[in-house]
């Protein structure tokens, strides 16, 4: 029956052949019709011709007439659409784009792995949050979770969005992981500060047998130096070095010589730089502004000198380098010397890093209006610009024009940061309008903008309610953030010492160093002041010996200020007196005045004579000073003494400053 139906098919197509070459059937409609029927195009072959139409032109940069084209095709398929996706975002149109894509799905075009990782990259640039996640509803109801072009696109949405919990869930979700995914995590979680994470993922990696590359050791050794991990960095770059990555990738050898650069250890930077066979712009830049960090300005001009001789142009990174130097030493005519340098190459416009250096060395330097004048010269201004007059303002103490500063920046929509938020908060704590209404409008910002776990802020979150009592908010602040730093427990170690609970600061110090943090001097500080606070001498004084006896920190005159309050508020007076006298600098009145305070207290006239002796040489036009040793010789019974003393100041002219007080009535926390 088959073999009857192809010959009968045969016999046709062959006849009509025959009758197609007679001129007599020549003009036949039915033969008309039937050659029309073998002429007709393919539409698949339309669209793919008009397809890579549309594909030149978003590559020549004519976006309208891909549109136009677009526009005039009868049928369009999925890869059509993905490229008027991609042209819109390759563009810097991102909500085009994602307008597009909801027209594709509107009009039943299923999506494919591009699509997706298109769409998503748009609203990851665009800040498009809200439709990312729509987008993500959509991935895993086609049940494109598991692919990694889409993952990855995923993975970095949520890393614009900050939300790494998310991110990381949806990496350990994937059956399978690339080195591509794993980069792009480790970039997310360096940017983020998430220490643990990072390094456990580089142990999965390596147990994956997955190869890093110069990208990998790049994050995670720049990650090494911002967290100060001497011990990882250093085997990181003897296992980059053993692979040849150190040799084979300029990032990851710049890296090495920020690294050890942010450790302090010039020498072993130094050292990278140089194994850099074919220095670039960068290297040099990176060790010229390594050094002038450090301060050693001579060595930094040397290089910079040298980088100029062998041809290499100044990048914006040393001339920020230089300016921050400037800011740091208070010099600020070697800072105008470099700004004139800025300005002859053409670096001070259209830099935002440059402007940003410029305002905060005038101000660091104490020439506010010069930093204004820069501020008000920029052509745009910016959320950094603004970051920076803040931080300038607040150095030179003029506090409410901060909080003003704080006020324009959101009223014209310029936005705040982690910066802003935390140099507004620390400007309430000093400014004569701060109240705790004023804190916890900060911290309702915080929040509205995302910015409540910022280091930063949540130092100072933690810091303002201590001062106004409130330490249960702080040490809520402290437990919500994911993984505190040393600075986050030296701040509510600092609030409990503020509110007398020295006991507890003892128990974050403990919690600390289990967890391998190293508190620095400002910790110890903290401790000190908690325990004086509360009277934990025998505590105090183990902390104090442990600074150089465990963790290597030589004891200045704060930390010995704080142990003779300490001993002189438990009436240990004479060890009191023995510690002052081993103390780097002898010549401290504030130790003398809380010697002579505590000799008041527990009435011993021996030391407080002494005490009193001291203070009046060290402050002799400081009435403070001389009212307090008055009033010690008047509660001794010497009223003779105290009332030369009295004369004395008043002869000189002294003239107590009034104080005042401030308080807040009908404030509900």
């Amino acid at each position: 029956m088959q073999r009857r139906n192809l010959l009968s098919f045969s016999r046709s197509v062959t006849n009509t052949l025959l009758n197609s070459t007679s001129p007599a059937s020549s003009s036949s409609p039915s033969a008309s019709l039937l050659l029309d029927s073998y002429c007709e195009t393919d539409p698949h072959v339309d669209i793919y011709s008009n397809n890579r139409a549309i594909d030149s032109f978003i590559k020549s940069g004519s976006l309208v007439s891909a549109l136009q084209l677009f526009e005039k095709m009868p049928m369009r398929d999925v890869v059509t659409w993905n490229m008027l996706i991609n042209g819109y975002r390759q563009h810097d149109l991102p909500k085009q784009a994602f307008q597009f894509y909801n027209e594709m799905v509107f009009q039943g075009i299923r999506e494919s792995s591009s699509t997706f990782s298109t769409v998503l990259s748009a609203c990851s640039k665009a800040g498009l949050y809200h439709e990312g996640i729509q987008v993500h509803c959509r991935v895993i109801f086609l049940g494109f979770s598991s692919n990694l072009f889409v993952a990855g696109s995923l993975i970095d949405l949520y890393m614009q969005m900050e939300d790494c919990d998310i991110a990381f869930r949806l990496f350990c979700y994937l059956p399978a992981r690339n080195l591509a995914i794993y980069n792009l995590v480790l970039r997310g979680l360096r940017e983020f500060s998430r220490s643990e994470w990072l390094f456990t993922l580089y142990s999965t990696m390596k147990e994956e047998c997955i190869e890093p590359n110069g990208l990998t050791f790049c994050y995670l050794i720049h990650r090494c130096g911002n967290g100060r991990f001497w011990d990882e960095g250093k085997q990181l770059h003897c296992y980059a070095f053993k692979i040849g990555w150190v040799e084979a990738n300029l990032f990851a050898a710049n890296a090495l010589v920020d690294f050890y650069s942010a450790c302090g250890n010039l020498i072993e930077a130094k050292k990278s730089f140089e194994a850099i066979r074919d220095e670039d712009v960068i290297s040099w830049n990176s060790i010229v502004s390594v050094f002038a960090a450090s301060g050693l300005l001579s060595d930094a001009l040397e290089l910079f000198a040298r980088m100029q001789s062998w041809g290499k142009k100044p990048s914006i990174r040393s001339f920020v380098g230089f300016l921050n130097a400037a800011s740091g030493f208070d010099n600020i005519i070697f800072g105008k010397q470099i700004h004139c340098h800025v300005v002859k190459l053409g670096f001070v416009f259209g830099s935002v890093h440059v402007e940003s250096a410029l305002i905060n060395m005038y101000g660091k330097c104490g020439d506010i209006e010069s930093s204004v004048s820069v501020f008000e010269s920029v052509p745009k201004r910016t959320l950094e610009v603004c970051n920076s007059l803040m931080s300038s303002l607040l150095h030179c103490c003029v506090v409410e024009d901060v909080l003003e500063m704080f006020g324009l920046m959101v009223d014209e929509g310029i936005g705040v940061d982690g910066v802003s938020l935390s140099t507004a908060l620390k400007a309430s704590l000093v400014s004569g309008f701060g109240s705790l209404a004023c804190c916890r409008l900060l911290h309702c910002c915080a929040i509205k903008s995302g910015f409540e776990f910022d280091t930063a802020v949540s130092c100072s979150l933690i810091d303002a309610y201590s001062k106004y009592g409130h330490v249960k908010f702080s040490r809520k602040i402290f437990e919500q953030l994911h993984s505190p730093n040393a600075i986050c427990f030296t701040s509510i170690i600092n609030g409990y010492a503020r509110n007398g609970m020295g006991r507890e600061g003892l128990e974050m110090l403990e919690i600390m160093t289990n967890k391998g943090l190293k508190p620095d001097r400002v910790t110890f500080l903290c401790i000190l002041t908690g325990c004086s606070h509360s009277g934990l001498v025998e505590e105090g004084r183990s902390v104090f010996n442990s600074m150089k006896s465990v963790h290597g920190i030589r004891p200045d005159r704060q930390h010995y200020s704080c142990m003779v309050d300490l001993l002189g508020r438990a009436g240990l007076l004479d060890e009191a007196e023995d510690l002052l006298e081993q103390a780097p600098e002898k010549s401290d009145s504030v130790m003398c005045s809380s010697l002579l305070r505590s000799c008041r207290i527990h009435g011993n006239s021996v030391v407080g004579r002494r005490a009193a002796e001291a203070l009046m040489e060290l402050e002799p036009e400081d009435p403070a000073a001389f009212l307090q040793a008055s009033s010690f010789y008047s509660e001794i019974g010497e009223p003779e003494i105290s009332m030369q003393i009295r004369e004395i100041a008043i002869a000189r002219r002294m003239m107590t400053e009034l104080g005042y007080s401030l308080i807040e009535v009908n404030c509900h926390c």
